[in-house]
């Protein structure tokens, strides 16, 4: 996923021509720009992913315009898209990421691996919602190889749940610039990468 925050909109339209169809933004008002820019709504195939902070007051804005929500990080908002989503009736669902803290850092949103265990039957219950996996942002680390712990407990994380509950969780989000590689030797299925697409953010 070419992640393309504070980048223009034509940068994601050069990207799409270069064969780049996912997207990622982080503040829904600079998404709903660039989602309703001429110079993309006709690009065929092009997804949005959210992937910031989402507030719960925000989820009408997002709900069945992207393709996934992936910072999915309490129990309260995956009920308001829920609520939502099951509002809208027939077999429509957001499809989700729980976004996961396996640190427990301050100030980083996310579940803690317990709460998630303990969550779990009623996320994976909630009408409307689609969880289709995990999500994490790892602790800053001086060399990007040593993030590879992080990703491998992820990755073990995820596996412990498929086996505790009856659900599937075949996405893993993890990794950016810096250590795609080794995340996806950890078995990411997704990545987020920005820098190495778009180059340096603008001031």
């Amino acid at each position: 996923m070419a992640v393309s925050k504070v980048h223009p909109a034509s940068a994601v339209a050069e990207a799409w021509a270069a064969g780049a169809r996912d997207f990622g933004e982080n503040y829904v008002q600079e998404w709903q720009r660039k989602a309703e820019d001429p110079a993309l709504l006709a690009r065929s195939g092009l997804r949005w992913s959210f992937i910031g902070h989402l507030q719960r007051n925000k989820v009408r804005h997002l709900l069945g315009r992207v393709d996934l929500i992936e910072t999915v990080d309490s129990t309260r908002l995956a009920r308001e898209i829920s609520r939502r989503g099951a509002s809208r009736g027939g077999s429509f669902a957001q499809k989700i990421l729980l976004q996961v803290n396996l640190a427990g850092e301050e100030g980083k949103g996310g579940f803690h691996p317990d709460a998630l265990r303990s969550a779990m039957s009623e996320l994976t219950a909630l009408p409307g919602v689609d969880v289709r996996g995990l999500m994490h942002i790892p602790p800053a680390r001086r060399n990007p190889s040593e993030t590879r712990v992080d990703h491998r407990a992820l990755r073990t994380l995820r596996d412990g749940l498929e086996a505790a509950y009856p659900v599937g969780l075949p996405v893993l989000s993890m990794g950016m610039s810096s250590d795609f590689e080794v995340a996806i030797e950890e078995g990411a299925t997704r990545v987020r990468v920005g820098t190495a697409v778009f180059g340096a953010r603008p001031r």
